[in-house]
Formats: C-alpha cells, structure tokens, sequence
C-alpha cells in the first residue's frame, strides 16, 4: 500500500519537486525503478536544450527543417524497417523510386520509363555508406580486369584530394585501398586535371571529383579530369573510371547549373553519390549512390536474402534501418519536384551571396568561396587584425551561432577560415542577424585588441 501511495504522491508532486529533483538519476547504469513517462520525458527533454538550436548551427550541410507534413509521415514510419522488402512492399517501392529520379536527374543512360527497376543504385544512411559502396565496386572491377589480364591485383590505389571529407580516408583504411593524395596549395583548394594526370597508374581503381567541398563548397572540374583521363587511356596510359562525391552539390548543381557537364553526361563517369539530408533536404539518415549501369556495380558485392522472405538483392553495410528517411526524401520529390528544388536553391544561393557580400564589406575579411556554386561561404582573415578566426567562432558561439573555424588541408595548412553553410529553413533575416553578429564580435575583438590567444600572453 504505501509503495502505491507513494507513487501516487510523486505524481501529484509539481513537475519541478517531486522525487526526481530530489534524487538525481544515476549517470552510467540502470536505475533500480521505473519512473513515471512525464517525469523521464521532462528530465531527458530539459539536458537536450543545452544542445542549443540546430536552426542556428550553421556548422552543419545536415537539414535541420522540414515541412510539418514531413514530421507527420516521417513520424508515422519511424517502426517500418526498410531492410523488410517483402513485408513493407509500399515502401520499398518508394525506395526504389527515390533511387530512379535521383539517377534520372544526373542523366543516368538508359533509364526506360516503363522500367521501374532500370535505375542500378541504393539508398544508403548517408553519403559515407554510399561512398563505401561505390569505392567497393571500383575495387572490385579494377582487380577483376587485372585477373583477366594476369597481372598483379595486391596494391590497388585510389586518387584524391587532401580536401575529400574523412570518409574517404576511412575507405582506404578499412578496404585496403591506398590512398594517393592530391595536395592543395594557398588559393587553390581543388584538384586539377594536370595533378591527376601525373598521380594515376595502371593499379589506380579510380579518381573522385568533388562537386562542393567540404571545405569551402567549389566544384572539382570534373569535365577536364575526364578528358585528361581520356588522353591517358587513348594513348595508352591506364584506363581509369571518375567517381563524383556530389554529396553536397548533387541536389544543387542540377537546379542551378543544369549545363555544366559533371555527371553521367561524362562518360568517364560511372558512379555519383550523393547526401538525400543535405540538399536533399531530409532529416538525417538518407544518402544514395548510383551506377552509370549495372554492369558498373560487381554481382559478387549482390547479396541475396530470403530469410526475411522472398528474394530480395541487397548491396548496403547496413542491415536494418528505419524506413522513415525515405518516406521523407520521396515526399519531398513530390512535394517540390523539380520547380519547387529550383526555386528554393535559387533563393538560398541569393541568402549566401548576399551574406557573403556584407561579410567581405567587414575589414581583413576575404571571402574564398561567395556562395554561388552551392550555398556555402568560406572566409578568411588576412592582414593583421590582431585576432584569429578561432577567437570569431568563439564569440559567435557565446551569441549562439555555431560557425566553424578550421584550417585547409594538407599544403594549406596555414589558411585558417569560417564557413557558413546556408540551409533551408536559414531565412534572409536569419542572414542578416549573423552579419550583425560576426560586425559586433570583429568589432569587440579590434577594441579587446585580440581574442582569447591575446588575453592569455596578457594575463601571463
């Protein structure tokens, strides 16, 4: 009885003053009781708003917004396991849609319209997973060819740029793949054709071009490597297939660009992934890769399950996965197609260009990238303002914008920069206040004479 009784009080308690205010729960193991769903759901919900607001995290290519009718259908298919064609048909009919219109909008050859399986690609949880999945099928095209030519298939390489996000270097490392480098230089921060060409060799399994670094958003030219690697083969050189990381610009370039030749339209191309939660526009957790054609992915990286019944072929690192983020790409597709894409990138790069300009109008800023390829800006300081872009991000984070300050890759090491990354739901009043934001720390730090670096020397 008075167990009973007792619970009974704590939910009468107020919400801030009953047993769990008292009684803190313990960090690293299971409680030894229940507690009531209110109480657990006030307790988790009140740590997570030290989180701060992904809406002001401009950090982040990841979007952090979607049409409520989103939320809703996204919510309603958070238990179906994607994993589960057999038993969620609908929903892998929608997977299998999303993966024909993504394949479709890079001009994939051969796309029968009556065909619904004609697309040869998958969705994945991300872009890493989709890079893990193309870099597989280059390594395992390239060893079958030396097979059949009798040569040595042990020492397989892949060319790249030091600016490729870390995922790359994660396939090398776990594939065995050795990574050839490309290096940046101050003021340039993509590859060039002339460095591909003297980096590929017969065990090269392929070259990745980018369309919008990590870094500061450019686009690789990836038309020019093409030709480059067609010169090689031509004159005998190694014949060696492209790879584009569209993660960030591939539901980008297509809306904004549709004329420049960066994907299936260069035949050197044959496989493209890209991020469905970046501009894609979908919560987290959506990626895609895929093929010129089938003949591009290797049958033996095809498995084929029935346990789960019927005979489905799968090619993922992952098994299980919730259906949801598909739900949320397909309606998205419907949603805007192609006219609402258009119309919100259109606006987005304006956003950029416009908070790009007001940044450069800021003394000792300079811009590396002003936002029209993708909607990305990248800014460095130059002379000698007395602060870092460490000490900018820092102030900005007190003010609570997440704006990241890190320094170039290998070779360009010694450019420090911010960026900022303009995303759906990052209005252009949202633009201005950040503009305010970055005017007022600048102007803090010229008159503290210096960061935090600064106050340290002083204070020592």
């Amino acid at each position: 009885m008075s167990k009973h009784h007792h619970h009974h009080r704590d939910v009468l308690a107020p919400a801030y003053t009953g047993r769990m205010s008292v009684e803190p729960f313990p960090a690293l193991r299971l409680p030894d009781e229940e507690t009531d769903p209110q109480a657990a759901y006030r307790f988790i919900h009140d740590e997570l708003m030290l989180d701060g607001s992904s809406r002001l995290n401009l950090a982040t290519f990841v979007t952090t917004w979607m049409d409520p009718e989103a939320d809703k259908l996204m919510a309603e298919t958070f238990d179906k396991n994607m994993i589960d064609k057999d038993e969620y048909p609908a929903t892998a009919a929608i997977e299998s849609r999303c993966v024909s219109m993504v394949a479709d909008l890079f001009h994939a050859p051969d796309l029968s319209t009556t065909d619904q399986a004609s697309a040869t690609g998958v969705s994945t949880i991300g872009s890493s997973e989709a890079v893990m999945l193309a870099g597989l099928a280059l390594k395992w095209r390239w060893r079958a060819q030396r097979q059949e030519a009798g040569k040595d298939a042990s020492r397989p390489n892949l060319v790249l740029g030091s600016n490729v996000q870390v995922v790359w270097e994660k396939f090398c490392r776990y594939f065995d793949v050795e990574p050839v480098y490309l290096p940046m230089e101050k003021g340039r921060y993509i590859i060039t054709s002339e460095q591909v060409r003297g980096a590929v060799d017969e065990n090269t399994i392929g070259v990745v071009a980018i369309i919008g670094t990590t870094y500061t958003g450019e686009l690789e030219p990836v038309a020019e490597i093409a030709d480059t690697l067609e010169q090689l083969a031509a004159s005998g050189g190694p014949d060696v297939p492209i790879h584009v990381d569209a993660a960030s610009g591939g539901f980008v370039i297509p809306f904004l660009q549709p004329e420049l030749l960066w994907d299936f339209r260069v035949p050197r191309v044959v496989s493209i992934n890209v991020s469905g939660h970046k501009y894609g526009l979908t919560y987290p957790g959506i990626g895609f890769v895929v093929w010129r054609g089938g003949e591009y992915l290797p049958e033996g990286l095809v498995f084929r399950v029935n346990y789960l019944g019927g005979d489905m072929p799968t090619f993922t690192l992952n098994f299980s996965r919730p259906g949801n983020q598909v739900v949320g790409q397909y309606y998205n597709f419907l949603r805007l197609g192609r006219a609402g894409y258009r119309a919100i990138m259109e606006t987005l790069r304006d956003t950029a260009v416009r908070v790009g300009k007001r940044i450069a109008e800021i003394e000792h800023f300079t811009l590396i990238s002003d936002g029209s390829d993708i909607p990305v800006i990248a800014f460095e300081l130059v002379g000698d303002p007395g602060f870092t872009v460490f000490d900018v991000s820092h102030e900005l984070r007190a003010r609570g914008w997440q704006v990241p300050a890190y320094t170039m890759p290998a070779d360009a090491e010694e450019v420090a920069v911010l960026r900022i990354v303009v995303r759906e739901g990052f209005s252009a009043d949202l633009g201005s206040q950040v503009c305010e934001a970055i005017e007022e720390v600048c102007a803090e730090l010229r008159e503290k004479g210096g960061g935090r670096s600064a106050a340290q020397h002083f204070a020592h």
